[in-house]
């Protein structure tokens, strides 16, 4: 479920606490937002001039994105902690406690681990997800560039559930991209890299939230796990499109649960079989 309208105005939808929230949050790029995307350029060809992006921001609400109420929706969404013993190893694993992952710019990671502290976000570990690209593609035979995207994991005083099936979890994770899925958002996340995060942090029938939920990847990542999801978005047009994803992706679900196969994708390409 995703609704069009501010996390801040949660109250009035009924929405049950989260096992797991993830968010995207507003990276403070401001101007320079496209300063190393090809967008910069009519084109994407510096030969051409600057295109209407340059020196523009992503989004006109990032100016108005308050980090700590966002802090204190997802401090007060999370479900509450179980109260038992603390226990180590194979009797640990089987706990329920709740977590969060925020995806946000390496210098952002210090900030938020503090703020996170005053809602009772005690602990943290930070998590590096690799990629084999590099959106800085100006000048790159001319520096260094990043192919990194960071994230941070906040919790309370237990550790999270851990769903890992007996297998180590790095904090290093390699970033898959996604070449399926209609590009809705400039800073999309991979369906697949979501899902496995939910299926480490959660069981079948958790909630998870995403206050931020952009192109709602998210939810559509959730629904595939059998989660159930619920998401905010205040901009009409991603709104749009997300519902529209979200749906199709319930619709398809439906069809090979109750025939086996995906009707409605089927006959968007051979619509003269049905």
């Amino acid at each position: 479920m995703i609704y069009r309208d501010h996390f801040q105005n949660y109250k009035g939808y009924a929405i049950p606490k989260a096992q797991l929230i993830i968010a995207d949050i507003p990276y403070n790029l401001g101007n320079n937002a496209y300063a190393s995307n090809p967008s910069w350029y009519k084109d994407g060809n510096n030969a051409n001039g600057e295109s209407a992006l340059a020196g523009k921001s992503f989004f006109d609400t990032d100016d108005d994105f308050r980090p700590a109420e966002f802090m204190h929706f997802c401090s007060t969404m999370l479900k509450a902690e179980t109260k038992t013993k603390k226990v180590e190893g194979e009797a640990r694993q089987k706990g329920d406690a709740p977590c969060m992952i925020v995806f946000c710019a390496f210098d952002q990671q210090m900030y938020l681990i503090e703020l996170a502290k005053r809602y009772g976000l005690n602990n943290y570990i930070n998590l590096v997800f690799r990629k084999n690209f590099s959106a800085q593609v100006l000048k790159a035979n001319m520096k260094v560039v990043g192919n990194c995207e960071y994230a941070l994991i906040l919790y309370r005083d237990k550790l999270p559930k851990f769903r890992n099936n007996g297998k180590m979890i790095f904090n290093c994770m390699d970033w898959p991209r996604d070449n399926v899925s209609e590009k809705i958002h400039p800073t999309q996340k991979p369906v697949e890299l979501l899902k496995t995060l939910i299926e480490i942090f959660t069981d079948k029938g958790d909630v998870v939230i995403d206050p931020c939920a952009g192109s709602g990847s998210t939810l559509v990542a959730a629904e595939r796990c059998g989660r159930k999801s619920y998401g905010f978005e205040i901009k009409k047009d991603f709104y749009n499109a997300a519902k529209k994803w979200i749906d199709e992706e319930k619709t398809t679900i439906q069809e090979i649960k109750e025939l086996g196969f995906a009707k409605t994708e089927l006959s968007k390409l051979n619509p003269t079989l049905f």
